[in-house]
């Protein structure tokens, strides 16, 4: 069964990347690894440009499965062999991104071709173009987008026993669109734009910034809310940008206002960086706006410039210190056959087995398993 919510919130959780799991086996064995190290929560990754890594009602299985079909639900495996082990399983979802690549799918089912009209386009009339190593965006300014993507958390909430749901890229990902591009302009995003009081967006562009960063807070509180309804108690969580500022302008993202408003449980910073210094400051930052939420740092042993654990430890001994759970990105980092993993692995390992036994002990349950 489930894990008592008390005892795996603060979340110390690990993200598990879709393309990191090819049986039912490598998901126990992952799900050994995670407990054996001291985490007490997985975000296992099932959605990632509009295709599923599970059994949806609603998308495609992913074109990674060549075949067709893995011939097992990763997401109910998962479910089952965190739970066994008492750990909470969060499904991670990619919010807004629908294909990713150079070449469109070939899959007439894949939104890409099925509904052309939901993606980005820009002031000149033109998509947003296919890009080899990144996604291509869902509108989040459209009604019937938002719509469509709520269906898909609820489908989950419903029919799978997770523990939460957790977002990433609850923004606009078009950080490699074309120089001057400028999204979205097309005719029903405009109109929708100008009934709400707004003129032309490439004049007021300060009213257009507003404006998009409100589609998204909507879609996140329409996520909360239908998933709330499908299931009581299911968490809602959300992976964000460092710079509040910044991806509020860039990506039309407000994490900070999303904890305010209760539309999610707690945000993850993707705080993801070798100056510990930094680290502290943006966390302190984003604590300030949040007033009073869960903001638990992301922490990635692997960034580029961090060629020592010591950085690492440190940040885990901080995001203990602080109390707000924290999330390592990502579980290859430490659980792969790569010397590497297998060094950050050693370091790693007894800080969050000293982190969980403490928090075991402080709930007066020392000497005791955390699932009981």
């Amino acid at each position: 069964k489930p894990p008592d919510p008390a005892k795996v919130w603060p979340p110390r959780a690990v993200w598990v990347v879709r393309e990191t799991y090819e049986s039912p086996e490598q998901i126990a064995e992952l799900m050994d690894r995670c407990r054996d190290t001291g985490f007490n929560t997985v975000l296992f990754q099932v959605r990632g440009n509009g295709t599923a890594f599970y059994r949806s009602q609603i998308e495609p299985l992913a074109y990674e499965y060549r075949n067709g079909d893995p011939g097992f639900d990763p997401l109910e495996v998962a479910c089952r062999e965190a739970h066994r082990r008492g750990l909470a399983l969060h499904a991670w979802l990619n919010v807004l991104p629908a294909w990713r690549g150079g070449k469109a799918p070939t899959d007439a089912r894949q939104l890409y071709n099925a509904r052309p009209d939901w993606f980005l386009y820009d002031q000149k009339g033109e998509r947003q173009p296919l890009n080899p190593t990144f996604y291509v965006s869902l509108n989040p300014c459209l009604p019937a987008v938002r719509a469509y993507l709520v269906s898909v958390f609820v489908d989950i909430a419903k029919r799978y026993p997770v523990d939460g749901l957790h977002m990433d890229y609850i923004r606009f990902p078009i950080e490699v669109s074309p120089r001057g591009s400028d999204y979205p302009h097309d005719r029903q995003t405009l109109e929708l734009y100008r009934k709400s009081g707004g003129k032309d967006p490439l004049k007021e562009k300060a009213a257009w910034t507003r404006w998009r960063v409100a589609q998204v807070t909507q879609l996140t509180r329409q996520i909360r809310e239908a998933t709330r309804r499908a299931r009581r108690g299911i968490r809602l969580t959300a992976a964000c940008a460092p710079d509040i500022e910044g991806a509020r302008e860039r990506y039309y993202q407000d994490g900070p206002a999303w904890l305010r408003d209760g539309l999610i449980d707690a945000v993850f910073v993707m705080n993801y960086t070798a100056d510990n210094a930094q680290f502290a400051r943006r966390q302190e930052t984003w604590r300030r706006a949040a007033s009073g939420g869960l903001v638990a740092p992301g922490i990635s042993p692997g960034i580029p410039g961090n060629r020592s654990d010591e950085v690492t430890i440190e940040q885990l001994k901080l995001a203990d210190r602080w109390g707000h759970g924290f999330a390592v990105f990502s579980a290859s980092s430490l659980f792969s056959d790569r010397p590497r993993s297998r060094q950050c692995l050693e370091a790693l390992r007894p800080v969050l087995q000293a982190i969980q036994s403490r928090k075991v002990a402080d709930r007066g349950g020392a000497g005791t398993r955390e699932d009981g």
